[in-house]
């Protein structure tokens, strides 16, 4: 039997990032993976942004050692351990407390959407209102009211039943750069003939994620934010991507000067890639009784082990400052790349903030060449966009330097390989 034989024949048909990146990979350090030819690829995919420690954080694998050798509780459902009291009280210290922000903390199950649907339970309980809405382009998970407020047609598609209690209103930039969408979010919403009810909750992401990385400018965050204080509407940020440093600060929504209701984050909260999430609630909003919202696997506590030696990172000023100085660099190659593309007639547009940034590419198909072509040649970069237009770079945020050139080399070379394979098309447009 070879290779992927055994996972074509048993595994569903819905897999798909094991037919991006077709090898078996056996083992994974900082930013690298290694297949089982002993073939060593650069990731720029870290886990779809699970990973942004990287693979197999040697503190954090330290102590999740430490912690099953000592026979520490690993499933506790939602009851008191010394696990969760040491994440609490380092995540209040080192993340809340040090940004002047006063959220209680809710552990839903693991995973993202189950963050989001919880979300989307407190806003509509407190408020006594029904709907949510989201953004054009907007992705926030998989089940049914996370995928209420996801703008993608083919996601929503797959739920294979109505999704009611949702809407999409236009993200930053959707009609153009020079047309300012909150002014057409708050004629709709305070216009008493408009025929839109006021909702619950207005979710957004800083950075659309699966989107294609557009950013949503920082003027443009705090007017919805102040729109939505005025309405008497909860702000949820979904943080589940783009939070935990992956555009910079812990928060994505920081540098924009607003405090949102509800914070919503998984992924890279859990540190070592283990399933986690949290919802961040305003303290008067945390209206759920006992019960209302659970889950059987809330109480990962090897999570929680791993999570606070994460946030160990956080306690100065200097991880976020070298998140920054990579982020720059990654502009800069980015910005090369586009000129260059440009000059050989292919459209081109650098998007994103901090290290989630990527390329949007003309004509279709495109980045899905370059990623394959990356892959070929050692890099594991995936693709995003309504049209998955973008080649979408998610590095780990721990990559040196060096490891950023290597995998930015190696992404114009890919780049170049697909343009020269795709020239008939691009010529007879």
């Amino acid at each position: 039997m070879s290779g992927l034989d055994l996972f074509e024949r048993l595994e569903s048909n819905v897999r798909s990032y094991g037919r991006m990146f077709p090898t078996v990979f056996v083992r994974a350090e900082g930013y690298r993976l290694i297949d089982r030819h002993g073939r060593v690829y650069l990731d720029f995919f870290a886990g779809a942004g699970a990973l942004n420690y990287g693979h197999n954080d040697p503190a954090m694998k330290a102590a999740i050692i430490r912690y099953l050798e000592a026979d520490g509780i690993v499933h506790s459902l939602d009851m008191a351990t010394e696990a969760k009291e040491k994440f609490l009280h380092h995540f209040e210290n080192k993340i809340l407390k040090s940004r002047g922000l006063t959220y209680k903390i809710l552990f839903p199950g693991p995973t993202g959407t189950n963050a989001i649907e919880a979300a989307m339970k407190l806003a509509r309980k407190a408020t006594g209102r029904t709907a949510v809405y989201g953004f054009t382009r907007g992705f926030h998970g998989m089940t049914l009211g996370s995928l209420a407020v996801t703008g993608n047609r083919a996601k929503r598609a797959g739920a294979g039943v109505p999704l009611p209690y949702g809407m999409a209103l236009p993200y930053d930039g959707y009609f153009g750069h020079d047309v300012d969408t909150i002014d057409w979010i708050e004629r709709l919403l305070t216009d008493p003939g408009s025929g839109v009810d006021l909702p619950a909750a207005i979710i957004v992401e800083t950075v659309q994620g699966e989107g294609g990385l557009q950013a949503a400018s920082w003027p443009w965050l705090r007017r919805i934010r102040a729109l939505t204080e005025r309405l008497g509407i909860v702000l949820i940020v979904d943080d589940i991507q783009t939070g935990s440093g992956r555009t910079g600060p812990f928060f994505s929504f920081e540098r924009a000067g607003i405090v949102p209701d509800i914070v919503t984050l998984s992924k890279s909260i859990g540190g070592f890639g283990l399933p986690f999430s949290l919802v961040l609630v305003r303290p008067d909003l945390d209206v759920l009784g006992p019960g209302v919202h659970n889950g059987t696997f809330r109480g990962n506590n090897l999570a929680m082990v791993a999570a606070t030696e994460a946030l160990r990172r956080w306690e100065t000023p200097a991880f976020e400052a070298a998140i920054d100085q990579k982020a720059a660099l990654l502009r800069r190659r980015l910005e090369g790349l586009r000129d260059a593309v440009r000059e050989r007639g292919i459209a081109a547009e650098v998007r994103g903030r901090g290290l989630m940034q990527g390329l949007a590419l003309e004509p279709p198909g495109l980045a899905s060449a370059v990623s394959r072509e990356a892959f070929r040649r050692g890099l594991i970069v995936e693709t995003s966009g309504p049209e998955d237009e973008v080649v979408k770079l998610l590095p780990p945020l721990i990559i040196d330097e060096a490891g950023l050139q290597d995998g930015l080399e190696r992404l114009e070379a890919a780049l170049s390989a697909a343009i020269e394979a795709a020239r008939p098309a691009v010529a007879g447009r």
